[in-house]
């Protein structure tokens, strides 16, 4: 009898990653259109949500547990869909997730038209006629309005990288153990590689960036590795060929998710920035800034006929717009890097907005405007610049409303418990949910046992120190000075990370 392999190529035998991706919140795209002069989609009970593909799913469970969207999504990996489902069994959202693979998503008679529909990194990885079918998913079930995020690999970065990643599957096709496993597989395939860099082939001294990407790849988890660069399927695709495929969906072009492309000076030349304006088509244009910063991987907002704000209403939107730190304040640096280097942030002008922040409560940009006005350079566009920069290095999100926060923290403290209890040993699962953001609040290992102590009524310091070291016997915390670390650890706790939590409604 004749099978059909089901994975149509995409690596099955090892599962994704536990990564949150702050890009799949649907508030983390309001800045962006603000900025692009575009009304984005109303966020409440009545609004839709869908990721395709979205690995292990932790991002969409959180967002589906800490916002009230409602939310659906597919991975055709069982194991995947199943831990996706669970979690959102524990926090008891709406959320809908299942396993079928793109064309059986497609003909479901029971979605909705949705607001938000987003793909992190699939477009790179699949065929060309999965892509169609996205494409096809998107025209029929994107309401008027709504908005498509899309990441993906292009062209002009990975020029250099292409034969690696063809050296390395190679290795894997031809002299991989068919039983040993993609891990196994793939860290054979790199250190073959690395064995014939070693030699200084003279194709590496011409591309010295494939040898930096090596020692990148060799330092990472395979379980990564295997989903991003090793499927049969992997087509890094220019913005302008992109655009021209989602054309047929009606979608148009709204702006980088990736934040810190919107501040040109950090990026670009000024001859660059005339060039680029100086070309009216935008897939042209975004192509070419491509060439300027070497772009490896895009992050896009595109929408189905958004609606144009004013200058005036764009100015009002942005004053009206709270956000909140979502790094504590000691872990916020001043020192910003774009492509052409390293910049420090005026201390005279960064200082105070990140204190005025520090109470860890959501504070609108209107509302920091006035309250800093007697500083000499700030004003509305400052604080929205600096927005962009520490959004885009995860240090500030967006808020919602009070209203959403109260409906949605039963949902994310079951989630949370779950996460510290039940998956306490996944040491790579290091994400919290928060309704203040609607989304995810990065952790370490210790903070996750300390959480969870706390949350079971520790508050003393040498208890929670207990706590980490019961926790964590066999991990770093062990003989000579493993009482002092953790009573410091507990104390940095306690002084530091609390409040940032209590502001966050996680504790």
């Amino acid at each position: 009898m004749q099978t059909t392999d089901w994975t149509e190529g995409y690596t099955s035998d090892i599962g994704y990653t536990y990564g949150y991706f702050k890009e799949l919140n649907p508030l983390a795209m309001r800045l962006a259109f603000f900025n692009a002069g575009l009304q984005p989609p109303q966020l409440d009970a009545d609004t839709t949500a869908c990721e395709l593909g979205f690995g292990q799913g932790l991002s969409c469970a959180m967002h589906a547990s800490a916002s009230p969207v409602q939310w659906w999504g597919t991975d055709f990996l069982p194991q995947q869909a199943g831990f996706a489902q669970n979690l959102a069994q524990v926090s008891g959202t709406r959320a809908h997730f299942y396993d079928d693979d793109f064309a059986t998503f497609l003909e479901r008679d029971d979605l909705p038209q949705f607001d938000f529909i987003a793909l992190h990194g699939v477009w790179t990885w699949v065929s060309s006629d999965n892509r169609a079918v996205i494409v096809e998913f998107l025209r029929r079930h994107l309401k008027v309005g709504g908005v498509v995020y899309l990441s993906y690999n292009t062209q002009v970065g990975w020029a250099q990288m292409m034969p690696l990643r063809k050296l390395l599957t190679q290795h894997v096709d031809r002299l991989g153990a068919a039983g040993a496993g993609s891990a196994r597989n793939i860290r054979e395939a790199l250190a073959f590689a690395k064995q014939l860099f070693d030699t200084a082939p003279a194709h590496a001294r011409s591309h010295p960036a494939a040898a930096n990407k090596l020692q990148e790849l060799l330092a990472q988890d395979p379980h990564y590795l295997a989903h991003e660069y090793f499927n049969r399927d992997w087509a890094p695709m220019d913005f302008a060929d992109l655009a021209d495929q989602l054309h047929s969906a009606k979608l148009t072009f709204a702006s980088s998710a990736h934040y810190l492309d919107l501040i040109d000076p950090l990026n670009l030349t000024e001859a660059q920035q005339t060039l680029l304006d100086r070309i009216p088509d935008t897939a042209l244009r975004e192509t070419a800034r491509d060439f300027c910063v070497d772009k490896a991987f895009r992050k896009d907002y595109w929408h189905k006929g958004a609606q144009p704000l004013s200058a005036a209403q764009m100015a009002e939107a942005f004053r009206q717009e709270r956000v909140i730190l979502t790094k504590p304040r000691g872990r916020i640096s001043l020192v910003v890097e774009g492509v052409l280097g390293v910049m420090d942030l005026s201390p005279q002008i960064y200082d105070p907005i990140l204190d005025l922040m520090s109470d860890y409560q959501p504070h609108s940009l209107g509302e920091m405007a006035d309250s800093l006005n007697q500083i000499e350079g700030m004003d509305l566009m400052t604080l929205v610049q600096a927005a962009f920069i520490f959004a885009h290095r995860g240090e500030w999100h967006s808020a919602q409303s009070e209203a959403d926060q109260e409906m949605t923290r039963p949902g994310c403290d079951a989630l949370n418990r779950h996460l510290l209890t039940a998956h306490a040993d996944k040491d790579k699962l290091l994400h919290l949910a928060s309704p203040v953001t609607g989304g995810g609040i990065q952790v370490t290992p210790q903070e996750k046992v300390l959480t969870l102590a706390w949350l079971e009524g520790e508050r003393e310091i040498a208890a929670l120190a207990q706590a980490l070291m019961q926790q964590l016997a066999d991990g770093p915390l062990r003989e000579g000075q493993d009482q002092a670390t953790a009573l410091e650890t507990a104390d940095g706790f306690v002084q530091r990370f609390v409040p940032f939590l209590q502001g966050h409604k996680i504790l």
